[in-house]
């Protein structure tokens, strides 16, 4: 808390006009009986009360009041005692007023020092664009490097910076204190799994390629070699390496050529010469001359897939005759069609029998009434009150012929409005979201065919 310098109360500038003698009584007085605000919230103590609680010699009146606190007063220097004389009271407002600026000035540093302290905190939350991990990597790049282009082009940071940013930030980290200050106070609070991630990433320094490039590219060296290498080597390759990185880069430098013992051709400049392709490098390969590696856990993935295979074949097996019940059940081969019945519309709740030679498949209304009311299978609401007519023809063929707005579905195939579709056995029809199967009575229709022959009547 910052105590500013004010002045002093009118009652220390007066000097007492009474005898010595009357300011000790009255003193003595105001000791024995001290008063206290019975309020909640007492007004703030000022500085000058402080002092003045605190000097023995100093002028109290009758309307002033004593702070019973003592919070502050372990600040405050010793003072040498002084006379209780009125002579010496303004020598006495002199010394409190210099406590009291020294006070003053002491909790102003105190309070700029824990303001300094509270933007160093805002500012390392805070970096920006750049990300403590971002000033991590840009500083492994260069120090890998030496080359800021090269860490423009090999290092992926958290956004897209340009090579100008690139170079006005390293130069910040290099020159600029506060800046330089702040992000290392943030590198410092990163996660060890971070610094870690960003340290595997480190690019590759041209002594550490020169020594991948000491193995041959004819050659096929294990992780052993590369281990062995990563040991006899530990001042050149960066303290993150493992055997595992280092083949993964030298595997890539052979696939782009880039080993020393590694050559690239130059394209012909005749167009006569023939340019060796991919094509043309396969058909010189021989499969038999290659070798067959085998990957690790290759053998126990197809066992694991081989027993998955057959455990659903054994279920598939396990199930087939519930499925033949249930292609019974819908085909109807459990219904028992009577000598009346030429044929059954079988949806999911209700079978509508077919009696006559003609039915018509629609929605019921209060003014209309139809054979065939889909309104008690399901939601008829876009169904037609006429949607359909089902014909029996004399040469035992059932046709359906489309009435309504809505296309009817046979089989998966549309019948628009005014057309017809043979029904089969079987059939499958679908109007607006309810399915149906037209199921025929077989023996009936067979003796209709014969009854027909021999009448000769006309198809």
């Amino acid at each position: 808390m910052e105590f500013p310098a004010t002045p002093s109360n009118a009652s220390d500038s007066n000097e007492y006009p009474g005898p010595a003698g009357s300011y000790e009584n009255a003193n003595s007085r105001d000791n024995n009986k001290r008063r206290s605000s019975s309020r909640s919230i007492k007004r703030r103590r000022f500085d000058d009360e402080l002092v003045e609680y605190r000097l023995p010699g100093a002028s109290i009146g009758k309307g002033d009041k004593r702070m019973r606190t003592q919070s502050y007063t372990s600040q405050l220097p010793e003072l040498p005692i002084i006379s209780n004389t009125p002579t010496n009271v303004a020598t006495t407002v002199q010394e409190r007023r210099r406590t009291s600026s020294k006070i003053s000035t002491g909790g102003s540093a105190a309070k700029k020092s824990r303001r300094k302290g509270q933007l160093s905190q805002l500012s390392t939350k805070d970096l920006g664009r750049w990300k403590p991990t971002d000033d991590l990597a840009l500083i492994l790049g260069v120090q890998q490097t030496n080359d800021l282009r090269t860490v423009h082009r090999g290092v992926k940071f958290s956004c897209r910076f340009t090579i100008g940013e690139l170079q006005s930030r390293w130069y910040a980290l290099l020159y600029n204190a506060e800046i330089s200050r702040v992000a290392v106070a943030a590198m410092r609070n990163l996660h060890p799994d971070l610094v870690a991630a960003v340290q595997q990433q480190a690019l590759y320094s041209t002594a550490e390629e020169d020594l991948l490039g000491t193995l041959p590219s004819t050659s096929h060296p294990e992780p052993e070699k590369f281990q062995e290498l990563l040991e006899q080597n530990p001042h050149v390759f960066y303290p993150s390496r493992t055997a595992k990185s280092l083949m993964a880069h030298w595997q890539l430098l052979k696939q782009y050529q880039l080993l020393p013992d590694q050559t690239v051709q130059p394209l012909p400049k005749n167009q006569s010469d023939k340019i060796l392709t991919f094509s043309d490098a396969e058909e010189t390969m021989n499969d038999s001359e290659l070798p067959d590696f085998k990957e690790d856990g290759v053998d126990i993935e197809m066992q694991l897939a081989d027993r998955i295979e057959k455990k659903d074949i054994r279920l598939l097996e396990n199930s087939l005759s519930r499925w033949q019940v249930l292609v019974q059940s819908v085909a109807g081969g459990s219904v028992e069609l009577d000598k009346n019945t030429l044929a059954v519309l079988r949806g999911r709740l209700v079978r509508y029998l077919m009696r006559s030679r003609e039915i018509a498949v629609g929605r019921s209304t209060r003014d209309h009434t139809i054979d065939v009311n889909l309104s008690l299978e399901g939601p008829a609401a876009k169904v037609s009150r006429k949607q359909a007519t089902i014909r029996l023809r004399n040469s035992g063929d059932f046709f359906m012929s489309s009435e309504g707005k809505r296309p009817i579905f046979v089989d998966g195939r549309p019948v628009l409005q005014g057309n017809k579709v043979k029904l089969n056995h079987n059939s499958v029809i679908e109007i607006a979201g309810l399915r149906f199967v037209f199921l025929i009575n077989q023996e009936l229709i067979n003796a209709i065919r014969q009854e027909a022959v021999k009448v000769n009547i006309p198809v």
